[in-house]
């Protein structure tokens, strides 16, 4: 069963599913912020028939921020979702292929709603990097138009259309540390402590999900193994805020296959750990690397060595965990 935390103006329990959810929406424009995320663990099955892949995942929600702002639309553009872009971005779609429009999309269909909302975004997690920016910005969408629409949804059932547009969208919605089960959009939050020091080393072009995920196919052939639980030493890292025996415990399954797709990653990987990083590793599907430092100051030489060696396009720097989508201004 999930355990979901509270969204500010989101109810948390289940509603009557034999009473139609409330009207009584009345902002002109809601603001919502949702995490990216990275993934500290990463067990991969096998191929089901319905074509997705069995996991278990562990999610931490890093301070890359994504936001979406719902605004009322005019009496003439009625009944319909826009996108824009604050920072026009040519690798971010905002036709109807964009996640944000189809979650906006999805929960109109779903409520009946019938006026339409105008999207602004605003985004701070790399594209097509591993980190769920896109799954965020669908997150947050959910969220601002539920608000904005009065829609009355609670935080499951938000949850469950999550899941209908992607198996990442949902952890967004409850951010902090959990773990990701099925799909891996199955979120139990589990206890951490302390804070955590990411750096993100980000590449020039992105690498597509489906593709790492047919490499992965292609590689373990038939003799992809059964998915795995968590680790007890990662989780009791976890617990006690220990960093270096997190380090010790991060793993991915798809490391391989995005190292076999981009083989210069393993140098950035390599330039990142000799800086100090305690661990580094790829960011889920890729191509970002994820690289986990002890302290502050340990990011910023792990940073400089990674700029300086000119495999990089740009290097952020995050804490984690943070909470999950939530109402701002």
């Amino acid at each position: 069963m999930n355990h979901l935390r509270a969204v500010p103006g989101v109810p948390a329990g289940p509603r009557d599913p034999s009473t139609p959810p409330p009207r009584s929406g009345s902002a002109s424009s809601v603001r919502v912020e949702a995490p990216g995320k990275v993934n500290l663990f990463l067990s991969v099955g096998a191929s089901g028939t319905d074509g997705y892949h069995q996991l278990t995942t562990v999610f931490q929600a890093v301070r890359l921020i994504e936001t979406v702002t719902a605004r009322r639309q005019s009496a003439r553009d009625h009944g319909t979702v826009t996108l824009t872009l604050e920072e026009p971005d040519a690798d971010v779609p905002t036709d109807a292929s964009n996640l944000a429009v189809r979650a906006a999309e999805l929960l109109a269909e779903t409520t009946g709603v019938s006026e339409g909302v105008d999207l602004l975004l605003r985004k701070r997690v790399p594209v097509a990097g591993g980190m769920a920016g896109g799954s965020a910005d669908a997150a947050a969408t959910l969220v601002a138009c539920n608000i904005l629409w009065g829609t009355g949804l609670s935080l499951l059932e938000l949850s469950a259309l999550a899941a209908r547009l992607g198996a990442d969208v949902p952890f967004p919605l409850t951010g902090a540390t959990a773990v990701g089960s099925g799909r891996g959009d199955l979120v139990t939050p589990i206890m951490t402590r302390g804070s955590y020091h990411w750096v993100f080393a980000l590449a020039e072009e992105g690498l597509s999900t489906p593709a790492v995920f047919r490499r992965f196919d292609e590689l373990t052939g038939t003799g992809a193994p059964a998915v795995r639980d968590v680790p007890e030493a990662l989780t009791s890292a976890l617990r006690a805020g220990d960093a270096p025996a997190l380090a010790a415990s991060l793993h991915n399954d798809l490391q391989a296959a995005a190292l076999d797709l981009r083989p210069e990653l393993a140098q950035v990987i390599a330039v990142a750990e000799e800086a100090g990083a305690l661990r580094a590793i790829v960011s889920g599907s890729g191509p970002t690397i994820a690289a986990l430092v002890e302290n502050p100051a340990g990011a910023q030489r792990v940073s400089r060595a990674l700029m300086a060696s000119g495999l990089v396009t740009d290097v952020l720097r995050a804490d984690a965990p943070v909470a999950g989508a939530r109402v701002v201004g």
